[in-house]
């Protein structure tokens, strides 16, 4: 009997759902990592939000305590979606047009201005930009409902 899967009832996930976890638990790494000193550079510097955060997460990303905190809430998004492959699709997919919005905004805005809130920089705007593209490739190419046999 073939039926279409809405959510995986047993305990095999799919590959999109295994995808979209690892990504989710990668965002929830990446928000915890910027709250530690060291693995944040000038972490004495991390402010709530704004370009004024000089705090860098590995040296290289510009990061606020509303940044980390959004990394944190994608992470839990990722791996609560992930719970079903109709909703993996979605994070991977809705998640990477989210980041490519975030890349074209930070290509637009004065990253000295106040409208640089979340904050980010160039190295944070070509890995939106790779994070992106990526998800959204992750999500099209295996995101297709899973078709399972069963006897």
């Amino acid at each position: 009997m073939t039926t279409r899967a809405t959510g995986n009832t047993s305990a095999e996930k799919s590959l999109v759902q295994k995808l979209a976890a690892t990504v989710g638990a990668v965002f929830l790494l990446v928000g915890v990592l910027g709250f530690i000193p060291g693995v944040t550079t000038d972490y004495g510097q991390l402010s709530f939000a704004s370009h004024h955060s000089e705090a860098m997460l590995l040296g290289l990303f510009q990061v606020s305590v509303l940044h980390n905190v959004v990394h944190l809430l994608f992470g839990v998004a990722g791996l609560v979606l992930a719970r079903s492959a109709g909703g993996a699709r979605v994070f991977l997919i809705g998640g990477g047009v989210i980041y490519l919005v975030l890349f074209l905004y930070g290509l637009v805005i004065d990253h000295d201005s106040a409208a640089n809130f979340v904050p980010v920089n160039t190295a944070d705007n070509l890995l939106h930009l790779a994070l992106g593209l990526g998800m959204i490739a992750l999500g099209v190419l295996t995101g297709r409902r899973a078709v399972h046999t069963t006897a």
